[in-house]
């Protein structure tokens, strides 16, 4: 099986990512996580582009003992001696030389003939092999490039002394095809092309980035170059995580494999997103929320039969724990029913058929339909709870130099009232104290929670609370505009609820006949 070197560049063209701007820490802290990923090759930055990537470089070079660490430097002697400085504490330094080929970089960007392009990229490459063994030349917009002359510039790279020569699709102009072919006339036509490592850099601006460096792992490519989450300029660059599921998940195709250790994947996926503040889709393949989650009826039952029926892959191989079923409007009897057993419920046909006729009316309303919610519709009678105590009226005083303190009216089933004040470390807490003193029930608040539930300034705001009291826990809500209100609410909701719990303590939840 054939190993495809991994050459990560989240930290400098990931970096690039318009609104992104790492410090020191967070350049350092992810090339840790890339070192427990595996990567063999890590790009840390382009030293010449300001004293804070140079600094940036120097700490990635320090930290890291397990990888090569790699500088970008343009084909100038300044950039050169810039990465020099960057990598001089570097385990096993790299630099990685560019210089764009192709007529359209060369008429308008360089403003230089071909002759000139290989006269300055030799001479880079021979400057730099003073002070560096590895070397890396990337022939900037290779995709672009005639390929007689892409051949020519890969033939001179090698015999100035580079060990990899990277072919870049700069701008994502390629086909899978075309990319393949590329890697395929360089093996067949540059002498010398077996002492070297040829290398795929690809980016996403028409969606083929993975697809393309899987061509050129198909026609020989050594090494794949690309970030984590395919962060990057524009659309982005190939996926590290793609390409290396792939690889695993496809073995008998490509005969190739990496060697990363793919059960940090999840781990560094997260990180990344993180730091850089730049969020995973929901869709994005093997990191995104959903590559594991499953909502269908029909994907949810064959699922529960056999997860291979619709999961090529399995989420503990990336760091997850496992799969999900999503319950919402489009899931299955079968699915339900799982949830049922999972939490802790066996109930009969019957009953099953009830409690999901409820399901289904809840989802068509509710967009995400939580376990709590489930919990709700079969313990909660399907009925309102009757309320013993309700909230009339509420008044806060909150500043940010004084005290907060709540006054709560609560109206009784007889139609009497209680009147309490008390005052909290906020105006949640001071609501919560008032309402205790009201009711002068003792809980224990296990869980509070917000969610606006319309969009807009004037959004409602949903507050879930869940009281515990000895062996009883309950479930509240409250919505309103206001989210102090709401708050109130879903805590004399919760209350009556485990008062109405009391009353009912032989229920159980392999007896539940209140459906």
């Amino acid at each position: 099986m054939r190993k495809i070197y991994i050459f990560d560049t989240t930290l400098r063209d990931g970096e690039q990512s318009p609104g992104v701007n790492l410090n020191m820490q967070e350049k350092v802290e992810i090339a840790l996580q890339l070192e427990k990923l595996g990567v063999d090759r890590m790009e840390a930055g382009f030293p010449a582009a300001s004293p804070g990537d140079l600094a940036g470089v120097s700490a990635v070079a320090r930290a890291v003992k397990n990888a090569s660490v790699i500088a970008l430097s343009r084909s100038r002697e300044q950039d050169i001696e810039a990465a020099r400085e960057a990598l001089k504490d570097a385990q096993d330094p790299c630099l990685h030389l560019f210089l764009a080929t192709s007529p359209i970089h060369r008429q308008h960007k360089l403003r230089m003939e071909k002759h000139q392009v290989l006269e300055t990229a030799e001479a880079a490459i021979r400057y730099a092999k003073k002070y560096f063994s590895k070397i890396e030349f990337s022939p900037e917009d290779a995709g672009r490039t005639e390929l007689d002359f892409l051949c020519e510039v890969t033939e001179m790279a090698i015999r100035a002394g580079a060990t990899v020569v990277n072919i870049p699709d700069t701008v994502g102009y390629m086909t899978p095809y075309e990319y393949g072919n590329i890697f395929k006339t360089l093996k067949e036509n540059v002498p010398g092309i077996e002492k070297i490592q040829l290398s795929a850099h690809c980016h996403d601006d028409l969606g083929m980035a993975t697809a393309n460096a899987l061509a050129a792992i198909l026609n020989g490519a050594d090494q794949i170059e690309g970030t984590i989450n395919g962060i990057g300029e524009r659309a982005g660059n190939t996926s590290i995580e793609e390409v290396a599921m792939a690889l695993e998940t496809r073995q008998e195709f490509f005969q190739a494999k990496t060697t990363l250790t793919l059960s940090e994947i999840a781990r560094t996926s997260r990180l990344v997103s993180k730091l850089t503040g730049m969020v995973v889709p929901g869709n994005k393949a093997i990191v995104g929320a959903n590559a594991f989650a499953h909502e269908s009826g029909i994907h949810q039952d064959g699922m529960l039969k056999e997860k291979t029926t619709y999961e090529i892959m399995s989420p503990e191989t990336i760091g997850l724990k496992e799969s999900k079923l999503v319950l919402g409007k489009h899931s299955g009897r079968h699915a339900f029913r799982e949830k049922l057993v999972d939490l802790g419920y066996n109930l009969d046909d019957e009953h099953v058929n009830a409690a999901f006729a409820k399901f289904k009316d809840l989802a068509d309303k509710k967009k995400n339909v939580t376990d709590e919610d489930i919990v709700a519709l079969l313990e909660e009678k399907l009925i309102e709870t009757p309320e013993v105590f309700s909230l009339e009226t509420i008044q806060v005083s909150y500043g940010n130099q004084s005290t907060p303190t709540a006054t709560v009216r609560i109206k009784l089933l007889d139609g009497g009232h209680l009147d309490e004040a008390a005052v909290g470390n906020g105006s949640v807490d001071a609501i919560y104290k008032a309402i205790d003193k009201a009711t002068k029930e003792e809980v224990e608040l296990e869980d509070y929670s917000i969610q606006s539930v319309t969009q807009g300034k004037d959004a409602l705001g949903e507050v879930h609370v869940v009281l515990k009291q000895g062996d009883y826990s309950a479930l509240g809500r409250g919505v309103s505009t206001d989210i102090l209100e709401a708050s109130a609410r879903a805590y004399v909701d919760a209350i009556n609820r485990l008062i109405e719990k009391r009353k009912s303590p032989a229920r159980s939840r392999d007896n539940v006949t209140l459906i």
